[in-house]
C-alpha cells in the first residue's frame, strides 16, 4: 500500500508536489454517484468521464484504481462543496473524509472549491438541448469537468 499522499486546497502546492505535471482526475463525489473527469498531462482542457455508483468505499476505491491506472493518473482534484459564505459543513466534511481515504492510493490531492460548478455544468448541458433524463445522467460528470478546469486553470499560472 502507497503511503498517504499529499491533500491540499492551495493550487500552488499541488503544482510544487506535481513538478512534471501530469494526467488529473477530477471527482465529484455525492451520496449516490461519483462524477469523474480527466485532463491532459499539460493541465489544458478538461473532458467528462464515467459517472460512477457510489458504495461501499472498498468498491470505490477500487474502479477509481482502475481508472487511475487506465489514464495514468498522476493527481486528484476533488470537488469541496463549500457554503456559500465560504465555511464547511457537513458535505465539506465528507469529502475532506473522502480525500483522506483515497489518499492511499498515493497521488497528491487537491480539494477544489466547487460552489456553482453543477449549476455552471447544467447550464451547459441545457445548451447542448439535452433532456432532463440525460442531463441527471451527465451532470455529475460535467461537475467535475466544471471543478478540474477551474482548478488546472488556477495551476497553470
Amino acid at each position: 500500500m502507497a503511503d498517504p499522499a499529499l491533500i491540499t486546497t492551495s493550487a500552488p502546492e499541488l503544482r510544487e508536489a506535481m513538478p512534471g505535471g501530469g494526467v488529473l482526475m477530477g471527482l465529484d463525489p455525492g451520496t449516490k454517484t461519483i462524477g469523474t473527469a480527466f485532463c491532459d498531462a499539460g493541465w489544458r482542457f478538461a473532458s467528462p468521464a464515467k459517472t460512477l455508483p457510489r458504495g461501499k468505499f472498498s468498491r470505490d476505491k477500487a474502479a477509481l484504481e482502475a481508472l487511475v491506472a487506465e489514464r495514468a493518473v498522476k493527481g486528484i482534484v476533488i470537488g469541496l462543496p463549500l457554503n456559500m459564505d465560504g465555511s464547511e459543513g457537513p458535505r465539506a466534511q465528507a469529502a475532506r473524509a473522502f480525500a483522506r481515504n483515497l489518499s492511499v492510493l498515493g497521488l497528491p490531492i487537491l480539494l477544489w472549491d466547487e460552489r456553482w460548478s453543477t449549476a455552471s455544468a447544467e447550464r451547459g448541458l441545457i445548451e447542448y438541448d439535452l433532456s432532463r433524463a440525460k442531463r441527471a445522467e451527465r451532470i455529475d460528470s460535467a461537475a467535475a469537468s466544471v471543478i478540474l478546469q477551474a482548478a488546472i486553470d488556477a495551476l497553470s499560472f
